[in-house]
């Protein structure tokens, strides 16, 4: 029995250990460019620490909290634990299954016809002959050792597709994780525009009531002296109204901002968030690095190829699954017709056995199981495919909007500048008597205007950096392990 034992876990140990399948990214019919089609520039390397390029230390601390405390992400770490346990589900048929089996048996057996047993009973049933019968005891407590050697490496290339496919899980979880905190970063972003917008709007208010004030004095002293400026003050008080609305509208808008902030973060929507005064500077541009490294490094494409390896793995292992599977059992224990016997080695009993299999006839199942296992490599390489595609899009369109929101900013600031220009002169022109109240008027919402969208623009131009860095599939280290 100990010979058997030390054979079969000699014939383990000198199995080959299960690796995942290696890179397929070369198989992706695409043309990779050598350099980004927006920018020249080609510098090596991802930006990791992009977040804290913005200098902002409560985005760092909220994106800490979002990954702790996200639900969506927690789920997603949970899919990549149960993925690790289908690799090792995969790889424990590669290995000896031992089963400790303890086991009781009574049994009844009638003799009938078999006077050499006892014959007939003759004193039961009113003189008439009855079956003689006997009862036994039999127990047993043994250890079951079964493996199946790995001849093909059939169970090996099923482990190693399983790698694959939690090496794809952990990729997503990694996107899932950028993508979390590009979430957050823009949630603040918009939160602290909003406060922006809402200070500005209760700037548009003073501002036109201020209008009204000097509006409504010369409405005064043209009703003494028989003029009319009565159709400019209900303007003025039309803009006044519509200031206020701008400020209910805001106020709107800033407490949606805090709410969805705060669901990101995994809390319940209080609305007790408050936003920076001003947005982050924006940060100098980072490396793009080459088009053919993002291949190695968007989580996503990563996550892409890893299932389109483990469908190589599968097709392979349903060929395997066709050739002869050599299955191997042991057991080693006691068998006696009494309890207290039944440590007793006197008792021992074993069995070796060895079977070997070769499918024949399956009604075609080992075919088709190929033929799936090949369509679901076809339809991961398309995926793959177009994720690399996606990325190479998303990489290009935020470095070209990069360049056109810095215009849209310089002109905008000029427009600003311009405007507040003209509002201060053509108010002194309106006091002073030689400017009429629409110049005035109308300065002065260009310049809340534009004031407004300088704002936007700003923002803007921190969420395209964002997605540039995800795009580049830029990461972000926690202060904490994943869970």
């Amino acid at each position: 029995m100990h010979r058997s034992y030390y054979l079969l876990v000699g014939c383990f140990l000198c199995g080959c250990q299960a690796l995942p399948p290696g890179l397929r990214t070369s198989e992706v019919d695409l043309e990779t460019p050598n350099l980004w089609s927006s920018t020249k520039a080609a510098r090596a390397g991802v930006d990791q620490a992009w977040l804290e390029r913005f200098r902002d230390p409560t985005l760092k601390r909220l994106a800490n909290e979002a990954v702790e405390n996200n639900p969506d992400l927690k789920a997603a770490a949970s899919r990549v634990r149960v993925a690790a346990s289908n690799a090792k589900i995969a790889g424990a048929a590669r290995r000896p299954q031992l089963n400790a089996v303890l086991s009781g048996n009574r049994r009844k057996t009638n003799f009938i016809g078999f006077p050499d047993f006892g014959g007939f009973d003759e004193g039961s049933r009113g003189g008439e002959p009855s079956v003689i019968s006997t009862i036994s005891d039999t127990f047993g407590a043994s250890l079951d050792l079964s493996w199946e050697a790995d001849l093909w490496g059939r169970i090996r290339t099923g482990e190693s597709a399983a790698l694959a496919e939690l090496q794809a899980t952990d990729a997503d979880y990694r996107a899932a994780r950028s993508s979390l905190v590009a979430q957050v970063a823009k949630a603040w972003f918009a939160l602290t525009e909003a406060s922006q917008q809402l200070a500005l709007a209760e700037e548009a208010v003073k501002a036109f009531q201020s209008t009204e004030d000097v509006i409504a004095d010369r409405f005064e002293i043209g009703e003494l002296e028989g003029g009319g400026t009565g159709a400019q003050l209900r303007l003025a008080k039309s803009d006044v109204a519509s200031a206020r609305e701008q400020v209910a509208q805001r106020k709107d808008l800033l407490q949606q901002a805090k709410r969805q902030l705060e669901v990101l973060l995994g809390r319940y929507p209080k609305n007790l968030l408050a936003g920076n005064p001003e947005l982050p500077h924006l940060p100098g541009r980072p490396p793009t690095g080459l088009p053919s490294e993002l291949l190695l490094r968007r989580p996503d494409i990563q996550a892409a190829e890893r299932r389109f390896a483990s469908q190589g793995q599968r097709i392979t292992e349903a060929r395997l699954a066709m050739f002869p599977q050599l299955k191997m059992t042991a057991s080693g224990g006691t068998s006696t017709d009494s309890l207290k016997d039944l440590l007793d080695s006197d008792f021992g009993v074993w069995n070796l056995a060895g079977n070997i299999v070769q499918p024949i006839l399956t009604g075609g199942q080992l075919l088709a199981e190929k033929r799936v296992r090949e369509e679901q490599e076809s339809q991961a390489l398309a995926a793959l495919q177009s994720t690399v595609l996606q990325g190479f899009l998303e990489v290009e369109l935020a470095l070209e909007a990069d360049q056109y929101l810095a215009e849209r900013q310089t002109a905008l600031e000029d427009a600003t500048a311009l405007s507040r220009e003209a509002y201060i002169a053509s108010r002194a022109d309106y006091r002073d008597g030689v400017g009429d109240i629409l110049t005035v008027l109308a300065a002065q919402s260009r310049a809340l205007q534009f004031s407004g969208q300088l704002i936007s623009i700003r923002r803007l131009r921190l969420d395209n950096r964002v997605n540039l860095h995800l795009a580049l599939g830029g990461d972000f280290k926690p202060n904490h392990p994943k869970p």
